[in-house]
């Protein structure tokens, strides 16, 4: 990255009010990556009797967060960012905004499924998929598309439905968020 980049990256996420701008720009370089929760789908949780594959079963997009999902990759590919690979969570809502995105082939990463009704699932989950990360994150520019109870354990945030987290993994194995991008459902 030049100086100058350098230099503005450093101001972009110094002011939280340029926080989206400094998102896009901490993309940029080698070894972030992103992590987002899936588009709209309204509700809390899910049904009890949940199978993977059987959307019936689960909490899906609606048409908005179908919209959402759509935009979003829009936005990344107008911006020419690509990534080199794009993960999912099994889940339904998961899948099809990865889908819907049109950034890559998404790939399933079981890691990534919701442990919302299962907490037990919690320290295994987040340790596959930290282990993961530090194998394929610093030589790929790669999109994860998961749950708000993954990303919380993974990054100790909150993420609204469709929110990117931009993110590095350290040595040791902690995610540092860079910056955050958001485009709501409409």
């Amino acid at each position: 990255m030049r100086p100058f980049a350098r230099i503005l990256l450093f101001i972009l996420l110094s002011f939280p009010a340029h926080a989206d701008e400094a998102a896009w720009w901490a993309l940029e370089t080698p070894g972030t990556f992103a992590l987002m929760r899936h588009a709209l789908a309204p509700g809390t949780g899910d049904p009890t009797e949940v199978r993977i594959g059987d959307c019936t079963t689960q909490r899906n997009l609606n048409a908005a967060g179908r919209d959402q999902a759509r935009r979003i990759g829009r936005a990344f590919r107008e911006r020419g960012i690509a990534f080199e690979a794009v993960y999912t969570s099994q889940w339904c809502r998961c899948r099809e905004t990865a889908k819907l995105l049109d950034l890559g082939t998404p790939a399933d990463l079981p890691s990534l499924n919701s442990f919302f009704e299962n907490w037990q699932e919690s320290k295994t989950r987040t340790a596959s998929s930290k282990e993961f990360l530090s194998e394929n994150a610093p030589k790929n520019r790669l999109i994860l598309v998961t749950h708000q109870v993954n990303i919380s354990a993974l990054t100790g945030q909150f993420t609204r439905s469709g929110e990117v987290l931009v993110v590095r993994q350290s040595s040791d194995g902690t995610l540092r968020t860079l910056g955050s991008i958001h485009l709501a459902p409409e």
